[in-house]
């Protein structure tokens, strides 16, 4: 049976993961020139560097051919490209363009200001910000942390 701090600490943790998420849809929802799921892949590659597709699929848990097609969308928009595979004929490496950069860039520019709205109208100072950063950094960097959680 958990003691009561425990319990506490488990009941917090809960409340982070589904605010997080929360905070996230709300944020996305506001992006109208890119979709979630473009986001999520360019996001990727950011952490991740140039990738093969049955990697990316991995890192975000969907399929192959799920990926395929969100790597072919991006390739027509100019964000990513593919390049042959250097040790697999069969396979390429996905690699952001600079319009691709860019576009991740705009994007979290406009998340940045809107969480940064919210932060000011809520009344939070800055050291409470940097709290909860430091926070999310620890929790995403801990030892037990699976590849290609996160964005």
């Amino acid at each position: 049976m958990l003691d009561v701090g425990n319990q506490r600490v488990q009941q917090l943790s809960n409340d982070l993961v589904v605010l997080s998420a929360r905070l996230v849809r709300e944020i996305r929802r506001t992006s109208v020139d890119i979709s979630p799921a473009s986001t999520r892949l360019m996001s990727l590659l950011d952490e991740l560097g140039p990738s093969t597709v049955g990697a990316l699929a991995q890192a975000d848990r969907c399929s192959q051919p799920t990926m395929t097609g969100l790597v072919h969308g991006l390739v027509e928009k100019g964000w990513v490209q593919r390049d042959p595979h250097p040790d697999d004929a069969r396979s390429s490496i996905v690699s952001m363009t600079a319009d691709g950069r860019q576009m991740l860039a705009g994007v979290r520019r406009r998340n940045a200001a809107l969480v940064a709205e919210r932060i000011e109208a809520s009344g939070r100072s800055p050291a409470d910000l940097a709290t909860a950063v430091a926070v999310l950094t620890d929790l995403l960097h801990h030892d037990s942390r699976d590849p290609g959680e996160g964005a």
